[in-house]
């Protein structure tokens, strides 16, 4: 079954190294030691080369050849994301450019007064949406709804090196305590930020095919999601050339109680999305059934 496990690779000495190259000699110098890296992986990360793999060769339909080269890349392309992140949380935003597509919606959600929800992926760079938002004088608090089964020693090591971010957390818990959490950011006019396409075993998934293949995805952004009330939109931050990030943000016609047509929709906009950035694609995990 496509589940994950809720855990990042990486050590602490791994991201020592890139935070000093980072500092000391730039961000293009830690691309080049990226591709050390990235060859490691490809090499030796036998589990998650076979489910991107899987992702190129049969649900892009690419040749083996090619399929074989994307992964690298995606390892590659990956690792940049994590610098890039890394770099702008430390005070280098301005050495990227940003472009905004779609946030005249967000402008908009706001001055409605009534909160939103945002459903993003793990495509491309969503992390760093905040900065975006300080980019173009959007003042709202931003909640992130998530697990707490990140490696807490890197995260601890990023805080120490990073400014503090001003994303809030809301934390998944089994006493659904989270939900009152989430009511009361809505009622103070601030966003809820869902990732919709990672669950957990045991807890309630829908299924709808990405791709072209079947998948499960958590129930839970979809089922809050159509029964609040609030404008519901879709939001990736992708990585392009030279240091570049364009935002989209796309708002969702969402039925009330119709969490099967919003995952729908949902679906629909992610694949839009992979067909112009099908190297963004970082669910290293056997993410369709049946794989």
């Amino acid at each position: 079954m496509s589940q994950w496990d809720g855990k990042s690779k990486g050590t602490v000495l791994g991201y020592r190294i890139f935070v000093f190259l980072i500092q000391k000699a730039g961000i293009k110098a830690a691309y080049v030691l990226l591709y050390f890296v990235a060859s490691y992986y490809f090499l030796f990360l036998k589990k998650s080369n076979k489910a991107i793999f899987y992702y190129f060769k049969e649900r892009l339909h690419y040749s083996n050849f090619k399929s074989k080269k994307m992964v690298f890349k995606s390892y590659y392309t990956f690792g940049q994301t994590i610098i890039d992140k890394v770099s702008i949380s430390a005070g280098m935003r301005n050495k990227f450019t940003y472009e905004f597509d779609g946030i005249e919606i967000l402008k908009n959600l706001l001055a409605e007064k009534k909160g939103g929800v945002l459903i993003s992926a793990h495509v491309g760079n969503f992390e760093i949406a905040e900065h975006f938002f300080g980019e173009i004088d959007l003042d709202f608090q931003i909640n992130l709804v998530t697990t707490d089964l990140e490696h807490s020693a890197i995260k601890k090591y990023l805080e120490s090196v990073t400014q503090k971010s001003a994303v809030k957390f809301i934390i998944i818990k089994d006493d659904l305590s989270h939900i009152f959490e989430i009511n009361a950011a809505l009622a103070n006019n601030e966003l809820v930020c869902f990732t919709g396409d990672r669950y957990f075993e045991g807890t309630k998934s829908l299924s709808e095919k990405l791709l072209g293949q079947e998948a499960n995805f958590p129930a839970g952004p979809f089922l809050i999601a159509s029964r609040l009330k609030v404008p519901v939109v879709f939001v990736y931050v992708m990585k392009e050339p030279n240091l570049h990030y364009h935002l989209y943000a796309r708002e969702a016609a969402v039925k009330h109680r119709d969490e099967k047509g919003l995952l729908k929709a949902y679906v629909e906009s992610v694949e839009n999305i992979l067909q112009k950035y099908p190297l963004q694609w970082f669910n290293y995990f056997d993410f369709w059934k049946n794989n």
